[in-house]
């Protein structure tokens, strides 16, 4: 079983890869119109998608990887650099742009109907960097018990990005601009120094390899 400080590290990394105060405008410029039920709907659907797709990756992360070749140290590594730029770009507030880009393609669509799947579970919640950072994640939790702990974490963080829609027009409003920019260059520098861990342990597992 992972110790204490792996599973308080996994929690941090999904938590902050997710972003869920990031999400909380952009659910609310993607259920625009929506009546408050409705948007409970889509919340609750759109937090189980994410959750089916990251506990895949969890679970099976480490056998997708070697239907394609690629060791976990290497994906390590990578992942990290993206993970890095990611942190990148939160701190210089780039990766906000980037998702209300997203946001408004789907708004100018009204023919989609399921917003919940696209682009709220994916990619928002569900992203490239919080399935980098689960797959490689899953390198350190080996075994089902530690599986499960895994796929506890990530229901723990879509548990609370689904509170953060709920929730989302009061927190949008108790943090205003300020308060989402203060945030979201913090989570940013703690997702770059765990970024680098990332790359030197993949670094360190390729060298002695």
């Amino acid at each position: 079983m992972p110790n204490f400080e792996s599973i308080f590290n996994a929690f941090v990394t999904i938590l902050v890869t997710i972003d869920p105060p990031g999400l909380a405008p952009l659910f609310l410029a993607v259920t625009r119109g929506m009546s408050r039920d409705q948007r409970h709907q889509v919340s609750i659907r759109a937090s189980i998608i994410g959750f089916c797709v990251m506990a895949l990756f969890a679970v099976a992360g480490a056998s997708i990887l070697s239907v394609f070749g690629i060791t976990l140290p290497a994906f390590r590594v990578a992942g990290g650099f993206l993970l890095f730029f990611i942190a990148f770009e939160m701190v210089f507030e780039k990766r906000q742009d980037r998702k209300e880009k997203i946001s408004d393609v789907a708004i100018t669509r009204d023919h989609i109907h399921n917003i919940a799947a696209f682009p709220l579970a994916i990619p928002l919640i569900a992203g490239p960097g919080a399935i980098s950072a689960t797959v490689l994640l899953s390198g350190s939790f080996q075994g089902w018990a530690a599986q499960a702990t895994l796929v506890g974490i990530i229901l723990v963080c879509l548990l609370a990005t689904y509170l953060v829609f709920v929730l989302a027009e009061r927190i949008d409003g108790l943090l205003g601009q300020t308060g989402r920019s203060i945030l979201t260059r913090l989570l940013g520098v703690i997702l770059a120094a765990l970024a680098v861990q990332f790359v030197a342990d993949g670094v360190r597992a390729l060298a002695t390899a």
